[in-house]
């Protein structure tokens, strides 16, 4: 699937109190190519990703007293392809953080560069946020990945990017969700912003039973293809 988009960092229409025209809600792109767990089902990606020892793993790295593998059949797990002139815009991540296996590096380009300290959980620095963005992005810093390496990276208060990749080949990367709530589906309409697949794909019964536990979407409704699914306490 292809996903294309125009977002601020923040991955929100708007924000209260915000000015719409406020530089920290300027728009950047974000292009890149998708394969979702549920395509690759019987693949060493997927069997890594449900390897009990990984989550364990990346609990002891995050000092959380246990992590899971998400139960979605779509979203668990998706390997992402950047091609030439393609790039991850400036964003803040949703969750705490995310870990990644980059698979196979650009020619060029596609370099991940971050900038923390612009805000935290007290407070979100908007000021500084659309002044920094606003400048010459002298003052962040890069992340040097190589073929094989495994990124646990906490994206929540740290601004962050992929360059656009320069040249023929791809710059792929797998992406990991390990959260601590289980069992755990994502809400349909972030699938459909993070990977561009169609709502068509999404329509299937494993992913309305999840999504009807999901506890995140209670007193919510959501629509599931043609059905409406209302969360009631």
């Amino acid at each position: 699937f292809t996903h294309r988009s125009q977002h601020n960092i923040y991955f929100l229409p708007k924000i209260e109190g915000l000015d719409p025209e406020h530089p920290a809600l300027q728009q950047f792109e974000t292009v890149n190519h998708t394969i979702c767990a549920d395509q690759i089902p019987h693949s060493a990606l997927v069997d890594l990703y449900n390897w009990p020892p990984l989550a364990g793993f990346l609990a002891e790295v995050m000092e959380k007293p246990a992590l899971y593998p998400m139960d979605d059949p779509l979203a668990c797990l998706n390997v992402m392809a950047y091609r030439d002139g393609e790039l991850l815009g400036w964003h803040f991540d949703r969750s705490e953080f995310t870990t990644t296996l980059l698979l196979q590096a650009p020619e060029q380009g596609g370099e991940f560069e971050y900038r923390t300290g612009l805000r935290d959980e007290n407070n979100p620095n908007y000021a500084g946020v659309g002044a920094f963005l606003q400048s010459s992005n002298a003052s962040t810093s890069k992340l040097i990945l190589h073929p094989g390496t495994l990124n646990v990276f906490r994206g929540r208060n740290t601004l962050h990017r992929v360059t656009p990749i320069q040249g023929a080949r791809e710059r792929i990367i797998a992406v990991f969700p390990i959260s601590n709530i289980r069992p755990y589906a994502l809400p349909t309409k972030t699938i459909l912003d993070f990977t561009g697949a169609p709502l068509s794909h999404l329509n299937n019964t494993a992913r309305l039973c999840l999504l009807l536990v999901h506890t995140g979407d209670r007193n919510r409704n959501t629509y599931f293809g043609k059905y409406k699914v209302t969360y009631r306490r």
